[in-house]
């Protein structure tokens, strides 16, 4: 009995080391990145199966750190065996969150008469040849259970000819009638409400979307371009 107690006081001293060592390590990179600035708060951090590294996330933004905050690696780290990036998972979580946050009623949603089975946000742009190539085909992603929800990207940029396009289609009566008129070349008629396209437009490029169609599945997941709807539903099934 002596023994095992012995054992489990042990075990529970090693485990408050490892706690005190992973609290250690949080508080020695937030003074570090504070250090730089104030605002550089980690919102969270995560050892990586690199010894000595570790994975924060910084106003919503993925980098690796060291330790003792000395070096800081902003990009992918990709396990080639597994083929995939150390924060694939993670970055998926955060911009679902992020577009989540936007909320819907920000949307312009199109959905399926029937079942939905899956739901993909879009950012799109009304002039992009390839985003009316996707919206041509509206019906048969819907056919396919499939939900689009779009998000705004003019990529010409806030206050141009396509931003107004943008902003006529949300401040229509009827705004899924005025996206497929001006999906179809039709200019809508110039309309001015209070609208959150210019806010989709920089939460567009904060995830780093910098083309249109990107669709985003509902597990975060980035699909880029146009995406034929027998092949999306595939993808979309296999995450």
């Amino acid at each position: 009995m002596k023994v095992l107690i012995s054992a489990l006081a042990a075990s529970l001293l090693m485990l408050a080391a490892v706690v005190a060592s992973a609290d250690e390590v949080t508080e020695r990179i937030t003074e570090r990145l504070q250090s730089m600035s104030p605002d550089l708060e980690p919102e969270r951090v995560e050892p990586t199966p690199l010894e000595g590294i570790y994975l924060i996330v910084v106003q919503g933004q993925v980098a690796y750190i060291s330790g003792d905050g000395r070096y800081l690696i902003q990009g992918d780290i990709m396990d080639l065996d597994a083929q995939e990036s150390l924060s694939d998972a993670l970055q998926g979580e955060l911009r679902r969150d992020r577009i989540e946050e936007h909320g819907e009623d920000n949307m312009i949603v199109y959905r399926p008469d029937g079942e939905t089975r899956h739901t993909v946000t879009v950012f799109t742009d009304i002039d992009c040849p390839y985003c009316r190539q996707m919206h041509g085909r509206m019906d048969e992603y819907l056919d396919a259970g499939i939900a689009i929800r779009y998000l705004q990207m003019p990529r010409a940029g806030v206050g141009t000819a396509s931003y107004d396009k943008a902003v006529s289609v949300w401040c229509a009566d009827d705004r899924n009638a005025a996206m497929d008129a001006a999906k179809a070349g039709e200019t809508p008629e110039h309309r001015e409400c209070s609208n959150p396209v210019e806010e989709q437009f920089y939460l567009a490029q904060s995830l780093g979307v910098n083309a249109t169609p990107t669709i985003v599945s509902e597990a975060g997941t980035v699909h880029r371009g146009m995406v034929p709807p027998d092949e999306l539903l595939q993808r979309l099934e296999s995450e």
